[in-house]
């Protein structure tokens, strides 16, 4: 059995391997009973599923367990939200789209071995229009795939130009017929559903400089009209099957990624347009703040900073978050503010190697607690304030500001990876290594550091006065910072091989030169 949906490839045939129980708020577009049939002939199943898209999901609504002679019926008194459904077969894939929008009691009639072409609605005049678009569209892809088995055995110029012929004419013939629908069905749900799926692209292109179709024109119309008559205040529209792809496209894809200031411009602006409070404004919001506080590219973290403190903390998330959650980013939303590229680094009072016995001989290796180490270093504190080694203190155009451990696999490898490749860059960049070891273990370090022979100012923390974890975002290590001369973070957490380059690139646009 092929189960068809144009709309939507990747839910053509679909398993949806565990079916999402959502427990949401969408009463604003219910009513209270419905009574929705289908009629299928030639019908395999004895269970069918009723199945709401919503966003990245699906749940099930209601589920018919006796099916009987093809005949499907989902019936109740409780709410029902309007929207795009799916009904879905005892083997979890899909027959195809439908909307719950205009009527709540109706009748499907189809035959389960030719669905497109047999869908007829009776009672819903909006799933009568969406049926018909679906019909002429399969229709045209099926024509379409005829064409290109009909240039089998002929040569391959021969073929591109069958094809490519072709391929114009039935181009015009849906663009005529997709005008004409959108007309038709102008006002209605099935309009917004379309809409949604339709590419807007501009009519006519200026040409270039160079006499060839001018593509930055073509990338901005695109990108200003993506968006084109999308009502983000209709809640309807988090039930189409590809709003969640096109936004996931939209910012992945048509917006640049240079900066994530564009980023943060594009979310403002789309957030803006929804309802305030209101349901795709709470989804859109969750969407932006799990996917920018996952990212992982350097500097984008400036996005998952921005939406927390510009729209969750602030009380803005309330129906998003419950308030344990939004007190944990308001945590992490400090830590990483600080370490923003062009924030200042924290300073750092260490430990070199060369003091390191005479520290732990005073009984900082042996301490248990927190209020311990504090007693322990009031009581020699005129002892340790001469010994300190601080961040600041480093005199260096750049700063290569390294965290690790020396029982970390990763460390040993990157570590003196690191190492060899900064001293290629010896007399040719006025940079040091402020490297922190983050463990207290000072017998197995200073060891380690003689093996190997790392060139760096090599310092930790047997003091406990630093609270590195928080200050730096240190999860796991290595974990790399190069700072400029006045402690500005300028790269963050970069692998060993990214270090020499960018203090190349950092080095090269530096004006001054000194």
């Amino acid at each position: 059995m092929v189960y068809l949906n144009p709309f939507k490839q990747s839910v053509m045939n679909k398993k949806i391997s565990a079916f999402l129980l959502v427990c949401l708020s969408l009463s604003v577009f219910s009513q209270k009973e419905y009574d929705i049939k289908f009629n299928i002939k030639n019908c395999p199943d004895t269970t069918v599923y009723l199945v709401r898209y919503f966003f990245d999901k699906q749940y099930i609504t209601d589920t018919c367990r006796k099916v009987k002679n093809g005949v499907v019926r989902f019936k109740g008194k409780k709410e029902l939200d309007k929207g795009v459904y799916t009904l879905v077969n005892q083997d979890k894939a899909t027959y195809f789209d439908f909307l719950i929008d205009d009527a709540f009691n109706f009748t499907v009639n189809f035959d389960a071995k030719d669905i497109v072409n047999t869908l007829k609605s009776i009672g819903s005049k909006e799933n009568e229009n969406m049926f018909s678009y679906l019909k002429f569209m399969t229709n045209k892809n099926a024509e379409f795939n005829k064409y290109r088995e009909e240039t089998k055995g002929k040569s391959k110029q021969d073929s591109i130009k069958y094809i490519t012929d072709k391929l114009k004419l039935m181009t015009e013939e849906v663009k005529k017929h997709e005008e004409d629908f959108m007309k038709k069905v102008k006002g209605t749900f099935v309009y917004d559903f379309v809409n949604l799926k339709l590419e807007k692209e501009a009519p006519t292109v200026p040409l270039a400089s160079n006499g060839r179709p001018d593509s930055l024109y073509q990338y901005y119309y695109y990108k200003n009209h993506f968006w084109d008559e999308v009502n983000f205040t209709d809640d309807r529209i988090l039930t189409v099957p590809f709003f969640d792809d096109r936004v996931k496209r939209y910012f992945d894809g048509v917006i640049y990624q240079y900066s994530p200031d564009t980023l943060i411009n594009e979310i403002d602006k789309m957030l803006k347009a929804c309802k305030p409070d209101g349901m795709v404004y709470n989804i859109l919001l969750g969407h932006f703040t799990y996917k920018y506080e996952q990212d992982k590219r350097m500097g984008f973290d400036k996005i998952f900073v921005h939406l927390g403190k510009n729209y969750i903390v602030n009380g803005k998330a309330n129906d998003v978050y419950t308030p344990e959650t939004i007190l944990k980013i308001k945590e992490r939303v400090e830590i990483m503010e600080n370490l923003l590229l062009e924030s200042k680094a924290t300073e750092l009072y260490m430990i070199d190697t060369t003091d390191g016995k005479q520290v732990m001989k005073l009984g900082f290796d042996t301490v248990k607690t927190s209020a311990a180490a504090t007693d322990l270093y009031y009581k020699h504190q005129d002892k340790l304030l001469p010994m300190f080694k601080t961040l600041y203190s480093i005199k260096a155009k750049y700063t290569v500001l390294v965290f690790w451990d020396v029982d970390c696999g990763h460390c040993q490898t990157e570590i003196p990876k690191l190492d060899s490749a900064l001293k290629e860059l010896k007399g040719k960049i006025d940079f040091k290594v402020f490297a922190v070891y983050t463990k207290e273990d000072y017998d197995k370090w200073r060891k380690w550091l003689i093996n190997k022979k790392v060139d760096f100012i090599n310092v930790f923390d047997p003091v406990h006065i630093n609270n590195i974890k928080v200050k730096y975002d240190i999860n796991s290590t290595p974990v790399i910072y190069i700072l400029d001369k006045d402690k500005k973070i300028k790269g963050k957490k970069l692998g060993a091989e990214s270090v020499p380059g960018l203090l190349n690139y950092l080095n090269s646009i530096d004006k001054d030169g000194k």
